[in-house]
């Protein structure tokens, strides 16, 4: 047992030291060079709130071990679990949502302050709009948890007369339990619905905080999370689909290449129009509107620009480049068919033991238990696999849709060009939806994560919480999850289907 503790203990502590020097890593290799050596607050947020999204969908399998601890303990209060689980929980998600609804929200404040003023002003900006949403939130909260902070159980009264223990076990249709001459004998076998009862306690503020950011996260999640389970490896297929098949000629290139320069020189006559109506003073909704159709331009003439380079391969390495990029999307494919399946055990996993009920089979969790039966960690890792998965198919998801919704501007993460502004609205996405992910799998898994300290709040307290429990009685959330899914899927075979169509009949067009 102790030799399990210290096991867990330092596998946790190396964990999160390899999470943090990743987290430094991505931010070192996708930071923008305007960013070199300044705006250390931003990356130091971007950097803390990576790691802590990271490591709270990786505490859901730290947990499951910390179970195994007293797997051989009669009940769990015989033995002293490892690591203070439920503590930790909510430590990690009451600073997830600091971070997404003050501190994040300042930093992008701050770092989007206008540069021509000293920085006490634009902290003293930034500090004003942060303060004001503070205040706001926090008398939400406060109503919200005076008035409907309760939780909900359904309890049975059970009552039985006592009686000698018998000598013989004697069961049958007739006699279910332990027979008796008492009337209730076997009241608590044969209890009828009249003798359910609510049990009413009050929960605390911090599980009200985390239960309440885990119904905004999980309405992101049904949305980002259902779009990308299905666009995740469907667009990695099309794009091996839509790969270029061979190598154009010079011509081809120079013709190609003039109308993308058109293109970019009217792209920056339009942003010398924007800056000098921002150096006008004239920052209305019309120039908003316009920066943001200009950025759209932008990055679709970036991706034109990416695919003539791979279509035209120059300098002394071009076969070696070329020999790469063939590579490149073959290793795509592959990657889209292992996430297909993934995607679709997924999908049929929520179907079989969520949407159903009773479950018609504990299925992942069936998997997962065999795989521990072989290797101790196998399952826990194939556990924790799949959690992660969730978090690239909402992180696919939110850039799929995001250019297309009017209401939310997605910051696109590209290598070596993004600046921090981009990595502090998708750092706040992902904790957002982080806290969602680990609901969703707690309860997704909860024959094999079953009597973790996740479980406890995710399900037990959240499902049972006035006025948010029927969101989740009745898998609102998992139903939405699926429909986007499934609609997901009919788009990429019509769509998709329709734009491969269109290319070749205009390639065909052009020889």
């Amino acid at each position: 047992m102790g030799d399990f503790n210290l096991a867990l203990v330092i596998v946790a502590i190396i964990v999160c030291v390899l999470v943090f020097l990743c987290n430094v890593y991505l931010l070192v290799n996708y930071q923008h060079p305007d960013d070199a050596n300044q705006a250390y607050f931003p990356k130091f947020v971007v950097v803390f709130g990576l790691s802590i999204s990271i490591i709270s969908i990786l505490m859901l399998p730290a947990d499951v071990a910390n179970r195994q601890a007293c797997k051989h303990a009669i009940y769990n209060g015989a033995c002293n679990l490892t690591l203070p689980m439920k503590d930790l929980w909510l430590a990690v998600y009451i600073i997830d949502a600091v971070l997404v609804f003050f501190v994040i929200p300042f930093a992008m404040f701050y770092y989007e302050g206008d540069q021509d003023k000293s920085v006490g002003k634009r902290i003293k900006s930034a500090l004003l709009w942060v303060v004001t949403t503070a205040i706001v939130c926090a008398l939400l909260l406060g109503i919200l948890y005076g008035l409907v902070g309760k939780v909900d159980f359904t309890v049975r009264h059970l009552s039985s007369a006592t009686t000698n223990f018998p000598s013989t076990w004697e069961f049958s249709s007739s006699q279910p339990c332990i027979g008796g001459s008492g009337a209730r004998a076997c009241s608590a076998y044969t209890a009828n619905a009249s003798s359910e009862k609510t049990w009413t306690m009050r929960t605390t503020f911090p599980e009200y905080v985390v239960a309440l950011a885990t119904v905004v996260g999980s309405v992101l999640f049904s949305i980002f999370g259902g779009v990308g389970i299905a666009c995740l490896p469907l667009g990695l297929i099309s794009s091996f689909i839509r790969r270029p098949k061979s190598v154009i000629t010079r011509s081809q290139y120079i013709k190609e290449a003039t109308e993308l320069g058109k293109k970019a020189r009217e792209l920056k006559k339009a942003v010398d129009a924007l800056h000098q109506e921002e150096r006008s003073g004239s920052k209305g909704r019309k120039w908003r509107k316009n920066v943001k159709a200009v950025e759209k331009e932008l990055l679709q003439l970036e991706e034109d620009v990416k695919l003539l380079e791979e279509m035209y391969p120059q300098g002394e390495k071009a076969e070696t480049s070329w020999a790469l990029t063939v590579l490149g999307y073959l290793a795509k494919l592959v990657l889209g068919i292992l996430g297909l399946i993934v995607s679709v055990a997924w999908v049929a996993h929520i179907v079989i033991y969520l949407l159903i009920d009773p479950p018609l089979s504990p299925f992942l969790n069936e998997v997962f238990i065999k795989l521990d039966d072989i290797w101790g960690l196998l399952g826990t890792a194939a556990f924790a696999f799949f959690c992660f998965y969730l978090l690239l198919a909402v992180i696919a998801g939110a850039m799929m849709l995001g250019l297309r919704l009017v209401f939310i501007t997605i910051h696109p993460m590209k290598w070596g060009a993004t600046l921090m502004n981009s990595f502090l609205f998708n750092v706040a996405l992902i904790l957002l939806c982080s806290i969602s992910i680990i609901q969703f799998c707690s309860t997704a898994f909860g024959y094999y994560a079953q009597a973790t300290a996740a479980q406890e709040i995710f399900g037990h307290t959240l499902q049972s919480l006035r006025g948010i429990k029927y969101l989740y009685k009745y898998n609102v959330f998992q139903i939405a999850f699926i429909v986007l899914a499934g609609l997901t899927f009919v788009y990429y075979v019509a769509f998709v289907s329709f734009q491969l169509f269109t290319f070749s009949l205009f390639f065909h067009s052009s020889e």
